[in-house]
C-alpha cells in the first residue's frame, strides 16, 4: 500500500467523525422544518405512532448515507488533487 493511501486513513476517519456529527444536526434541523417536535422518535417511544417512528428512522438513514457519500468523496477528491492518486 502506497504511503499516501495510508496517510489518508486518519483523515478519512476524521473526516467520517465530523460528517456523523454534521448529518445527525441536519437531521435534527429537517425533522424540524418538518412540522415535527423537536426531537426525532425512539423505536421505543411509547406515546409515538409506528408510522412516525419509521419515518423518522428512514429519513435519518437517508441523510446519513448523502452526508457520508458527500464526505467521502469530497475527501478522496481533495486527496487525489493532492497526491496525485485515489486513496481507495
Amino acid at each position: 500500500m502506497k504511503t499516501s493511501k495510508i496517510a489518508y486513513k486518519p483523515v478519512g476517519l476524521a473526516l467520517g467523525a465530523a460528517g456523523g456529527a454534521l448529518a445527525g444536526a441536519a437531521f435534527k434541523q429537517l425533522w424540524k422544518r418538518l412540522g415535527h417536535d423537536d426531537d426525532a422518535p425512539n423505536a421505543t417511544d411509547e406515546d409515538r405512532s409506528w408510522r412516525e417512528i419509521l419515518i423518522a428512522a428512514a429519513l435519518q438513514g437517508a441523510v446519513f448515507a448523502a452526508v457520508k457519500a458527500l464526505i467521502d468523496r469530497s475527501g478522496a477528491v481533495a486527496h487525489k488533487r493532492l497526491t496525485g492518486t485515489w486513496p481507495a
